[in-house]
């Protein structure tokens, strides 16, 4: 385990969808470093392999679940394939989500419901998978990662997806409520830029530090600075904040005037 870990998690259980790579695989490899037994899903079954192994190595415990969460069939594979290997659960991380660019005037309903399907019908159908077993566990958390888009900004061929991540708070506030009478709180972190390998390959350099300086901090946020704001919505000392989105944009959407 890291030398640095707390154990912030230990004797704590996860489910951590879309971490075979970017933004999940910090969240999962963080939450294994503070001692919790993770379960690492993506579609991929070699991203998948990859990212248990590398936490294998570290000293932390990871099962993977290749599945598709976008369907109601994925979703049902994960969740018994993890609560079978787990036999508990104490926490949802769900961060699967795709954002293929796509005017509104070229759009198709397939394109549309992919998204939705992926992004935010994913999410209703684990909240109900999860809930019988995470209403077991004191403590439980459901965590998402959702998106300054939706709510706080908007990007022109990205409407499917603002409209997912939009629709993401408004679950949240209402699971945060129906939850709380089994103390299990509901929360989410809306990332801002966020430089992942994804965006390495796909955005060119000269136009990444062009993006940065629309940032009040100048700068992309990492991976990893969205784990720990999810380890921290994941710890005790957050067990009295629900139904919130706590924001990671670097001041990007702050009302300011520029010179």
């Amino acid at each position: 385990m890291n030398s640095d870990s707390n154990g912030r998690l230990a004797g704590r259980t996860a489910i951590v969808t879309g971490s075979g790579r970017g933004i999940g695989e910090a969240i999962v490899r963080l939450f294994a470093a503070e001692g919790a037994h993770v379960v690492v899903n993506a579609r991929t079954e070699e991203h998948v392999s990859r990212v248990v192994d590398a936490i294998s190595r570290d000293g932390g415990t990871a099962y993977g679940v290749s599945a598709d969460v976008g369907s109601l069939a994925g979703v049902a594979s994960l969740v018994e394939a993890a609560v079978a290997h787990l036999q508990q659960l104490d926490i949802l991380v769900h961060n699967a989500g795709i954002f293929p660019y796509k005017p509104l005037a070229d759009m198709d309903d397939e394109s549309w419901q992919r998204v939705i399907d992926v992004n935010l019908t994913s999410a209703y159908r684990l909240c109900k998978a999860c809930l019988p077993h995470l209403r077991e566990r004191p403590g439980a958390r459901i965590l998402f990662t959702s998106s300054v888009q939706g709510n706080r900004a908007a990007v022109p061929g990205c409407a499917h997806y603002a409209a997912s991540k939009a629709g993401l708070t408004g679950l949240i506030r209402s699971a945060a409520l129906e939850f709380a009478r089994y103390g299990i709180t509901v929360n989410s972190v809306e990332p801002g830029l966020v430089l992942t390998s994804g965006v390495e390959q796909s955005i060119s350099e000269e136009r990444r530090e062009k993006m940065a300086k629309t940032v009040p901090l100048n700068r992309w946020g990492t991976p990893e600075e969205v784990a720990h704001a999810m380890l921290y919505l994941a710890t005790p000392e957050a067990a009295y904040v629900t139904g919130q989105t706590l924001v990671l944009d670097g001041g990007a959407t702050l009302p300011i005037f520029r010179a």
